[in-house]
């Protein structure tokens, strides 16, 4: 296992241009797999994760080239996707396993998917029972695990009222209804990401949006076509720098070309919230999508409370929040985020067992987490376990910059998962 050792730092400053987003790499790459012909996709994710997606891909039939961050994905249609003869590897990937699962209950073909060890202990039954509604036979070790087997038929289109906010969820059961025989709709109890709806669009699917209902009327019979498309950076992965640069007063970052879709900036409205000194600039829309740059300078964060309905908006984002809480005036309180606990790694739990390490002042919850300002004392360095959570080496490495000597995170590479040169971007940017 690797190991990195992270210095502290006095100021970070400098311009840093995050990897191509995941979530939109991950859905286009799919989508171009059952368009027709071939879709030419810039600024594609480095991320392990949304590479696991391309091999699914490949294995199903369609044509993969990758050169960099440039992926040509070539489809046969909605119909074109062949059996593949061994089981399809989602690497840990959820969004590549559930997503999927949407695709290839509608095949006429079975096709058998799993993941790491990680992955294969993460639920799977939110997707399974909408799937299940609209006809597609799926078996799951103990009903909830992967490996999954599906047995690709006839669905038919339902509507779905989802019991908790998931995009993934939203996006299987959407994904589905391109194969389905009527209109599939979802309702969400509160909105979540939508760059399904959004790569839909762009491939040549009707998508009908009332409130929080989303429609798709496709009756397998919807032409996708390929498509010349870019992908924004990665806010997600923008969020550890500028965490990073708001832990010194004469920081200046710039962050270029960043995806800015509004269901993804409430973390920015929380950091905005809690003092930090941000400015969006240069604001385009590609494809849907709202591109920008972000300029981030040095700041007294305050700190505050994250719960109710905004923790599923910046669920991805909480790992760095309660790391930045030791910086802050009045620490940082996490409530209401129990689905942290059956994320890479229970979360809750790494987080506390590595701030603890460092010397911070954690209450640990069933469903959050507390942690003390800076009245609870500066951080030393420690020897930092992210138990293969890439965002819990990440945003251990972000602290350890305002810690008072250095720290070690072990299995660094983890982080490849989504940001496979956050190391070098860091250090170039953090003195």
């Amino acid at each position: 296992m690797s190991k990195k050792t992270i210095h502290p730092a006095k100021v970070v400053a400098g311009g840093v241009v995050p990897p191509g987003d995941k979530s939109i790499s991950h859905r286009y790459a799919m989508l171009a797999g059952i368009a027709e012909g071939t879709s030419e996709m810039s600024n594609f994710a480095l991320a392990a994760d949304c590479h696991s997606t391309l091999g699914c891909m490949k294995s199903l039939g369609a044509e993969v080239k990758v050169e960099k961050n440039l992926v040509r994905v070539t489809g046969h249609g909605l119909r074109g996707l062949k059996s593949s003869w061994r089981s399809l590897d989602a690497g840990n990937s959820g969004t590549t396993i559930r997503l999927l699962s949407g695709i290839l209950a509608g095949q006429n073909f079975t096709t058998k998917s799993s993941g790491d060890d990680s992955l294969n202990k993460r639920r799977m039954k939110r997707i399974l029972t909408p799937l299940r509604e609209m006809g597609a036979q799926i078996s799951a070790r103990n009903e909830n695990f992967a490996p999954l087997e599906i047995r690709g038929g006839k669905l038919r289109g339902i509507r779905y009222e989802m019991p908790m906010a998931s995009a993934q969820v939203k996006s299987a059961v959407l994904l589905a209804g391109l194969f389905a025989e009527g209109d599939t709709s979802v309702i969400e109890p509160a909105k979540t990401r939508d760059h399904t709806e959004l790569a839909l669009e762009e491939f040549g699917v009707p998508v009908e949006r009332h409130g929080r209902t989303i429609k798709v009327h496709a009756n397998g019979a919807i032409k996708l076509t390929g498509r010349k498309i870019e992908v924004p950076g990665d806010l997600s992965s923008a969020v550890f720098f500028i965490a990073a640069a708001s832990l010194f007063r004469e920081s200046s970052l710039h962050i270029q070309a960043v995806g800015l879709n509004p269901t993804r900036t409430a973390i920015l409205d929380v950091f905005a919230r809690m003092g930090a000194s941000i400015e969006m600039l240069s604001l385009r829309s590609a494809q849907g999508e709202i591109i920008g740059d972000i300029a981030v300078k040095g700041a007294q964060l305050k700190g505050g409370v994250i719960e109710g309905a905004e923790v599923p908006l910046v669920i991805d984002e909480l790992p760095m929040l309660a790391a930045l809480g030791p910086f802050t005036e009045e620490g940082i309180e996490i409530r209401d985020a129990a689905e942290l606990r059956v994320k890479e790694s229970d979360r809750i739990a790494v987080l506390v067992e590595n701030l603890r390490r460092m010397g911070a002042k954690v209450e640990e919850r069933p469903d959050g987490l507390k942690v003390a300002g800076r009245s609870g004392g500066k951080l030393h360095g420690a020897e930092i376990e992210p138990h293969g959570d890439h965002r819990i080496a990440m945003a251990f490495a972000v602290a350890a910059l305002g810690a008072e000597s250095p720290s070690t995170i072990r299995d660094a590479e983890c982080a490849g998962v989504s940001y496979p040169t956050f190391y070098e971007d860091l250090a170039r940017v953090a003195q």
